[in-house]
Order: C-alpha cells, then structure tokens, then sequence
C-alpha cells in the first residue's frame, strides 16, 4: 500500500471517530480554528495559576510558616475582589472602547496582564515585610501586602473578562457556549497545573523560594498572555469610532434585567458562590493545624478541588443533554456541598486526612454543577445585551460573592477561636478546630438558602441556548 493510501485511510478513520471522544473539536470554527483557540484559551493558565497563589498556597504560608493572623489573611486574600463589582463595568467599557487603532478587548487584556504582573513581581517581598518588620511605620507592610493584592486581583479581573469577551467575539454563535467552554476548562486545568507545580516547589520552604516562585510566577503571567493574545482581535476602526451610536451604562443594564428571573438567579448564584467560597481561605489552614499535613500535601487540595469540579462538569452534561432541568442539578451542587462540608467537619474529630480529602473533592464536585448550571441560566441574558456586559454581570456577582465569603471565613474563625480558646463557649469546645467547624456550618445554612431562593426557577422555560446535544463541550465558562 502507497505512502498516500495509507495516509488516506488513516485519516478516514480519523475521520469516523465520534465528536464525543474528541470533546472540544466542534468549538472550532472557520474563522476560529482550534490551533488559535487554544491559544487565545491561554490567558486562563495565568488566571489559575494566581489563584491558586492567592486563595491556596499563599494563606497557607502566611498563616502556618509566616505566622500571620488568619483574619489579616482573609482580608488580603480578599482585597482583590474589591475590583468583582467592577466587572461589569470593565466588561460594558470594553463594549464600547473608542480607540483609532481599532480594538475593543486588546487595550483591556493588557492593562490586566500589565497589573497582575507588577501585583506578583513585588508580592513576595511585601509578604516578608508583613512577617518581620523591624524598621518604618506599622502600616507599611500591610499596606504594602494589600496593593499587591488588589493589583494582581484587578488585573485577573480585566484580563478575564475582556479575553472571555474576545473569545465569544471571535466565535460563531452557533459555538459559542461551547469556546467559552473550552477556555473555563483551561482555566481548571491551569489551577491543577499551577497547584500541582507549587505544591512541588515549596516542599521546601524559604523565604527566599517564596520569592523565586513568585515572581517566577509573575515572568510567566506575561509571557503566556502574550502568546495568547498576539494577532487575536483584527484591528476594525470603524467599530470602535468616537462617533459611533453606544448605549449608556444605564441602558446596557435595563436590557440585561429585562427578564423579571434575572434578579433571582443572581440572588441564587451569590450565595451559592458565597457558600462554596467561605472555605477557600480555610481548607489549607484547617489541613495544616488541625490534620497535620504539610504545605506539599495542603497545596495539592485545590488539584483535588478542581479535578472535582471537572467530573461535575462531566455529569452536569450528561444530564443537560437528557433534557434535566439546569435549576435543579445546580440544585443537586447545592445538596453535594451540604454532604462535603459535613465530611469535612467529621475529618478532625475522627482524625481522618482522607475523609477530609474526599470532602474537597466532593466540594469541587458541588461547585462545578452548580457554576455549570446557573452560567448556563445566566447566558440566556446574553442575547439581550453586548458580550462583555452579559459576562461581566455574572461574573461581577460571582466574584463579590467569593470575595465577601473569604474574608468573612477568616475573620468568624479567628472571632470564635478567641472565645473558644478563652473558654467562653465552655470546655467541650476549647479547641483550635471549633471556629473552622463554625464557617463550615455557615456555609451549609447558605446552601439551604441558596437553595430556597433557586426553587421557584425550577420547572421555568428553558435555555435559549442550543440544547439538542449537551455534553462537556457545552459547558459555559
């Protein structure tokens, strides 16, 4: 048989292979091919990888080997979700950009990438002057610390939410639940990466490794970013003329509310995305002081965290493609948080490392149907209003929602662990694990509410969206 037979066989059998093994395949387009998706998709690597710096590694550090208060922690963890409300605006601004050179995301990517790189590149060092100040005023560390926070938090934010836009730019509707697909997958996938490579590196910690993974971190947010962005968004100055009719800020939300469901889903996703975040400044900590694991083992729970979230993925699919009703699995994500939460308080009394391990799996699980399930409602909205302003709405109440969990989880267990360690809620409850079980138990009330709140979308018309054939392709970012 020829050269040229066999190669044509070869790909005719290639050819025969059904999608489903070749999930994101159908995401490509003519004017998207899969090669330059996947490099547009490379802006969520970055994304991840800060963090798992931001929500794992480093409260980690601060609170076990830095020594710093758990409720100072949850507060620069949080500072950069100061910038989530502004999603929306940072989206409705790339919209309607007015620049001669022609581009609406590009300026926005940048200046994200620009702000997430300077946020890494002094990081470190702010983090030991919060530890071991001897000289200068008091306020200087932590406000050193906290910019260098909010700077590597606003740039995410930008980053994201002009590239997710770029992304639905780019593609055809007919695939677009499925590229916004693809790039949130890689988002995961840079998390597991990320978690996976830091976890390895700090095995041994020093302060000066802490400095070298940081900023290392911070060459590599420009780097890949580049890459990801160079020649994606075609320069088209007509579109982004000063004399071109934009609505206003106020016009772009009416249409996007115009559906009366609108405020209770996003009522729901706050505060399931609330529940779910309370822990992220707690679970590594918890591990660390109470389980005993070490900075290797801890850092390798948000792998955990977001191979859960993957196989939610996966189910979340399979049962949208059998015409499951979207509320009621994200519902189903609500009641698997309830379950995780649960394995992880019964983890310290029964001294179990891996029932505390199968709880943050369970977690991602959760999470997973339920940010499929409600992204996928929310999307509905994107018809009624530009690209950037759809995705910056959700994402803005998603993200204040996380932010507010984390620093209110840190600051209710460093309050309850001072009264418990006081004896105040008496000698039963005289230990160090009571104020994590306390966020825990908070976070289960949320999810009941959360679920109270989603009941009435439950049996409503469906998506929009194409819903013929729903697998993890389809699954919205």
């Amino acid at each position: 048989m020829s050269l040229s037979r066999k190669s044509s066989v070869i790909l005719a059998a290639w050819q025969k292979v059904s999608i489903r093994f070749l999930p994101f395949a159908d995401a490509a387009s003519a004017n998207l091919p899969l090669g330059r998706l996947l490099r547009l998709s490379m802006f969520q690597l970055t994304v991840g990888m800060a963090a798992v710096l931001l929500t794992g590694t480093l409260n980690r550090v601060m609170i076990i080997e830095l020594g710093v208060p758990t409720s100072l922690v949850a507060l620069m963890v949080a500072i950069p979700v100061l910038a989530a409300p502004f999603r929306v605006l940072m989206g409705y601004r790339s919209d309607t950009y007015v620049s001669a050179l022609g581009w609406r995301r590009v300026p926005f990517i940048w200046m994200g990438t620009l702000l997430q790189f300077g946020g890494l590149s002094f990081m470190p060092f702010a983090l030991l002057l919060l530890q071991s100040q001897t000289h200068g005023p008091e306020w200087a560390g932590p406000v050193s610390a906290a910019l260098a926070f909010l700077l590597t938090g606003t740039g995410m934010h930008m980053a994201q939410t002009a590239g997710l836009a770029l992304a639905t730019d780019l593609a055809p509707k007919e695939t677009r639940p499925r590229v916004v697909a693809l790039v949130y997958v890689v988002l995961l996938i840079g998390m597991i990466i990320a978690s996976v490579s830091f976890g390895y590196l700090l095995t041994e910690f020093s302060p000066k490794r802490l400095i070298q993974v940081i900023q290392g971190a911070a060459s590599v947010t420009l780097v890949i970013n580049v890459i990801a962005l160079w020649k994606q968004e075609a320069r088209n100055p007509g579109r982004t003329r000063a004399d071109r009719e934009m609505p206003s800020f106020a016009e772009a939300q009416a249409a996007y509310r115009t559906d009366p469901r609108t405020t209770r889903l996003l009522l729901g996703v706050g505060l399931g995305s609330m529940a779910f975040a309370m822990q992220d400044v707690l679970l590594e900590p918890y591990g660390g002081e109470i389980l005993g694991l070490s900075v290797a083992q801890t850092t390798y729970l948000t792998a955990l965290w977001a191979t859960g979230t993957l196989v939610g993925f996966g189910l979340a699919g399979r049962l949208l493609h059998k015409q499951f009703d979207m509320h009621r699995v994200a519902a189903a994500g609500a009641l698997a948080g309830i379950f995780a939460f649960a394995a992880v308080i019964f983890a310290a009394p029964l001294g179990s490392p891996a029932l505390f391990r199968i709880g943050t799996m369970v977690i991602g699980f959760g999470g997973g149907l339920f940010a499929v399930c409600t992204m996928l409602a929310a999307m509905d909205q994107a018809d009624r209003s530009d690209s950037g302003f759809a995705i910056g709405a959700w994402s803005a109440v998603q993200a204040t929602a996380i932010g507010v969990g984390l620093a209110l989880g840190g600051l209710i267990r460093d309050g309850v662990n001072a009264l418990a360690m006081d004896g105040v809620l008496g000698v039963a409850l005289a230990s160090p694990a009571t104020g994590y079980g306390i966020v825990y138990h908070i976070e289960i009330i949320l999810l009941f509410a959360c679920l109270i709140v989603l009941g009435p979308l439950v049996g409503t018309r469906r998506s929009t969206l194409e819903m013929k054939r729903f697998g993890l392709v389809d699954l919205p970012g």
